[in-house]
């Protein structure tokens, strides 16, 4: 059975939805880690309260390379085939991204590259694009710039506001990083 490192800094709904998908039999895997850079965050609580090896390392005030060495070591550690970041938001090192070269999965809320990094939605309706989205992409040494693997297209509707904007990504996000996954993990 394939497995899977979570990278997270959130309440890890991403990381809910790849769960769901393995426990409903959608996503043939097995979560060998969740690792998050804030040691309360909601999502390291769902992955202790459903017995997932959860891992909470405060990066505050830690050198990048430093804190990405201590994450390394738990992955390493846990055999994972694919590392998935799921509202990971932390930079991570070169030297990490080149250990992991094609093994590193980002969920983005736009259709990159469009609206890289922050306030996706926010971009997006500033702009007043029509449609927006969202991205699985490979992680590179640039900001949300990986290779696309993956995008689901979402309308702007009249009247949207990022929180129900980016409440209709979520739903297209949650179902296309599980089945990108699955893709992914049949060819590895």
């Amino acid at each position: 059975m394939k497995r899977l490192a979570i990278l997270l800094s959130g309440r890890g709904s991403n990381f809910q939805a790849i769960h769901r998908a393995i426990a409903e039999g959608r996503l043939k895997a097995e979560i060998g880690c969740v690792i998050s850079n804030v040691p309360d965050a909601p999502g390291i609580e769902y992955a202790k309260a459903n017995g997932l090896p959860a891992y909470a390392l405060s990066s505050k005030g830690v050198p990048r390379a430093d804190f990405d060495l201590q994450v390394k070591r738990i992955i390493d550690e846990a055999k994972v085939d694919l590392i998935c970041l799921a509202g990971y938001m932390r930079l991570l090192s070169p030297a990490f991204i080149q250990a992991y070269a094609g093994k590193i999965l980002n969920i983005h809320p736009s259709l990159l590259p469009s609206f890289p990094g922050l306030h996706a939605q926010k971009q997006a309706l500033d702009h007043g694009v029509k449609i927006t989205g969202c991205t699985v992409h490979l992680v590179d040494e640039g900001l949300d710039t990986g290779p696309i693997l993956a995008q689901a297209a979402v309308p702007v509707m009249e009247g949207d506001t990022e929180e129900t904007l980016s409440a209709r990504v979520l739903v297209e996000e949650h179902r296309l990083y599980s089945e990108t996954i699955g893709v992914l993990l049949r060819g590895l």
